[in-house]
């Protein structure tokens, strides 16, 4: 089916002349040989450093891995727990599980991201971390969150995989604890031709663990400091970051002002609810979703209509069959359940035009009307 809205927007991001200029710096760059950790990745990690703020940025080889290494940097493992949210993509409690220790979950609110009231009630004598979740480019209140993880001294790892630029009070998303993680996914919000994921932090000592743990703990060639990983940032996919990290600003500001269209115009829909959006907070709308009621009719109606909305998700991630071991049963978690049964998301990308959110809108109010 071909959508009148699609999803992905990336033949337009990457289009005849894109791919010509990023082809062009691949020519110059292949005949270097320069292919594992090289200086694209070094120059990506210093501007990705200057957009955040930070004094580190190590390129890794997912959004996964810049969630995993740094808990394994510190020393998390069998037996911890980590507090994370019970509404998030399965990456968060891959990356938890992948050290071998236990995610703990608590509900979110109605900003998708951690209820953050509810984290001292989960911490016990094994927590070891806590990771609230920049979901959709909202964010975790981190002003509540960072006295509580210090009360308890208890180590916050964000994971920011699409939360890049988004902000409370100027400071940004991944900043807030001692490292932040990010995901250069095709469909995030700076993105490039396949996986990576980029890990910042203030912190020198956990900038040389992360970098001996991304390359198989190698000090040099020859010398092993530790045991580590390969989780490198790909050169290649490093040549396509610094085309786009210019862009990062903007792409940003145009899916702001594309989330304001809609909420204008699907806000005067009595059957829509638009989240809370409260004004010291900078949403960077990697996912435009809103609360609709007799979703699922929608949601059909939307596809029907050649509009390609989705919903994230539509099975709460605890009830899923592969994390059953953890022990959670339907019901735990009521406000996540609620937003599987009430969110849909619609494409709010920096490519759409007026006239294709008009017709989403336009869509939406006619569904309504017929029913």
């Amino acid at each position: 089916m071909t959508f009148k809205v699609r999803y992905s927007y990336l033949p337009q991001q990457f289009d005849d002349q894109a791919i010509s200029e990023i082809l062009e710096e691949l020519r110059l760059f292949v005949p270097t040989g320069d292919f594992t950790l090289g200086k694209p990745v070094a120059e990506f990690e210093r501007r990705f450093a200057e957009l955040m703020g930070v004094k580190h940025a190590i390129g890794v080889g997912s959004g996964t891995d810049a969630l995993k290494l740094p808990l394994k940097a510190l020393g998390i493992g069998h037996g911890d727990e980590v507090i994370t949210t019970a509404n998030t993509f399965i990456a968060t409690v891959g990356a938890i599980n992948e050290i071998g220790a236990r995610p703990v979950f608590v509900d979110c609110d109605d900003s998708f991201c951690m209820d953050v009231d509810q984290v001292e009630a989960a911490i016990t004598p094994r927590t070891k971390a806590i990771m609230p979740v920049q979901f959709t480019g909202y964010m975790t209140d981190m002003r509540k969150l960072m006295p509580i993880a210090e009360k308890h001294g208890l180590p916050v790892v964000e994971d920011a995989c699409q939360g890049i630029l988004a902000d409370i009070e100027g400071k940004r998303s991944g900043t807030w604890g001692i490292a932040g993680g990010f995901s250069l996914h095709p469909l995030k919000n700076l993105n490039v031709w396949a996986d990576g994921g980029v890990v910042v932090t203030n912190d020198d000592a956990m900038n040389e663990k992360l970098r001996l743990l991304r390359n198989h703990g190698l000090k040099n060639r020859d010398e092993v400091a530790i045991l580590g990983y390969n989780s490198r940032l790909d050169s290649v996919q490093a040549v396509v970051g610094n085309w786009l990290i210019g862009q990062t600003h903007d792409i940003a500001d145009k899916r702001i002002a594309n989330a304001e269209y809609y909420d204008r115009g699907l806000g005067e829909i009595p059957q829509i609810r638009i989240p809370p959006r409260p004004a010291d907070c900078k949403r960077v709308y990697h996912l435009y979703i809103v609360f609709a009621e007799d979703r699922d009719a929608l949601l059909q109606y939307c596809l029907d209509a050649g509009i390609e909305a989705k919903v994230h998700y539509p099975i709460p991630l605890y009830q899923q069959e592969g994390l059953k071991h953890l022990g959670y049963k339907a019901g735990d978690f009521p406000v996540t359940d609620r937003h599987a049964r009430e969110i849909i998301t619609f494409p709010a990308d920096q490519h759409l035009t007026r006239e294709q959110q008009d017709y989403v809108i336009d869509t939406v109010r006619r569904f309504y009307a017929t029913r």
